[in-house]
């Protein structure tokens, strides 16, 4: 049954494994009632889609379903890590403690759990929990992208070692150099070392790849008025 069952959805989760997360999403909202597809596991590939997609309130239903299930641990987990993520980037921080909480009692205590705890408190303006935070997430994993980046752009914003920051965030850079986030923080970096010319080339890049984003922009404005470009 359960190998009918991956049969049924190995088409959705080829297209997932792909990246080509429209695709996935299309075939399984596609699937007919009576298709024999397990509900719990299509509504699993449905939250991380709609998640891939940033529609957050589409993926909390599906991920939220998953997570009341009881079904297999390890699923159960990575939803919850998922709720608390999408909860702590939409401003709902007490969600977001409450899931990341709940993981903590499970012993589920990775880099990327630790992270987003730390991203939580920095959203609260609990600078030495965030930090202390971002520590632990590096000390799991020292290569770990999204706390080199959180740990150095908070560093920076603090005024509190700002060598440690830029070497964060260059090696932030360097696993990850299209990312606009990363890119942002190291030209914040470089804002912050009065370092003008250097900060706004990070942080023009930054702006190619996420022209929306209002933050970098600011940050552009900053430089640009400090650098006397």
């Amino acid at each position: 049954m359960e190998n009918k069952q991956n049969q049924i959805l190995s088409e959705g989760i080829n297209f997932y494994n792909k990246k080509a997360f429209k695709k996935a999403l299309n075939f399984f909202l596609s699937l007919p009632a009576d298709s024999g597809a397990d509900p719990m596991e299509t509504a699993y590939y449905l939250g991380l889609c709609y998640a891939k997609l940033q529609k957050y309130e589409d993926a909390l239903l599906y991920l939220e379903t998953v997570v009341t299930s009881g079904g297999q641990i390890e699923r159960v987990l990575q939803c919850r890590f998922l709720l608390a993520v999408i909860y702590a980037v939409s401003g709902r921080r007490r969600l977001a403690d409450f899931e990341l909480n709940k993981l903590l009692e499970t012993g589920y205590m990775t880099p990327s759990v630790y992270a987003a705890i730390a991203f939580v408190a920095w959203e609260q303006k609990d600078t030495e929990k965030c930090l202390s935070y971002y520590e632990k997430s590096l000390k799991a994993d020292p290569e770990n992208v999204t706390s080199l980046n959180g740990m150095g752009y908070v560093l920076a914003c603090s005024d509190k070692d700002l060598t440690k920051a830029l070497s964060l965030c260059k090696k932030a850079v360097e696993s990850s150099p299209n990312s606009a986030a990363c890119l942002d923080s190291l030209g914040w970096v470089y804002y912050k070392l009065g370092l003008y010319g250097d900060a706004i080339k990070y942080l023009e890049m930054a702006e190619n790849l996420d022209k929306e984003n209002a933050e970098i922009a600011e940050h552009i404005r900053l430089a640009v008025q400090k650098g006397g470009k």
